[in-house]
């Protein structure tokens, strides 16, 4: 795991960050799992104030690695970790692994025993290194378009 990843709190000033890594990672990594047309579907943010009063009204974290932000998570008030995604030139080094870590000491901190997620098909195999269950295949609707994901879930003793 990479050193330099340091995980702090979400910020106001990290909406464009957040929103960029988010577009990059869905157009740049989950495109191996989708089609374009789910991309262009999936990849949008039509509204920016919409997208910064989510980040800011939960629990988030941004990773930074020498003070530039790289990946971002975020916890609901029912132990969903809603938001994961890593900017595409910091795949592979352990950011989502120190977002997750974060998220699931929050998450027991506030008393949950369970965190879940709706994960991509590329993120799937991530969650199921951490201890995630599929608890369920779904198809969820995006600007008329069909993507598969999945209702995965952990459990905390």
């Amino acid at each position: 795991m990479d050193e330099r990843i340091v995980i702090r709190p979400y910020a106001p000033g990290d909406v464009d960050a957040t929103i960029e890594i988010f577009l990059r990672a869905i157009r740049e990594v989950s495109s191996h799992d989708y089609s374009a047309a789910q991309i262009e579907a999936w990849a949008r943010v039509e509204d920016r104030a919409l997208w910064a009063e989510r980040r800011i009204s939960r629990p988030g974290w941004i990773a930074e690695i020498d003070g530039q932000p790289v990946g971002f998570s975020d916890l609901t008030g029912d132990g969903c970790l809603d938001m994961m995604f890593v900017h595409p030139d910091f795949q592979g080094i352990g950011v989502a692994t120190r977002l997750l870590r974060r998220a699931e000491k929050e998450a027991l901190r506030l008393g949950f025993r369970r965190v879940y997620a709706q994960a991509s098909i590329t993120a799937r195999p991530f969650f199921e290194s951490k201890g995630f269950c599929v608890m369920t295949g779904q198809i969820v609707e995006k600007r008329g378009q069909s993507l598969e994901n999945f209702l995965m879930e952990k459990f905390y003793a």
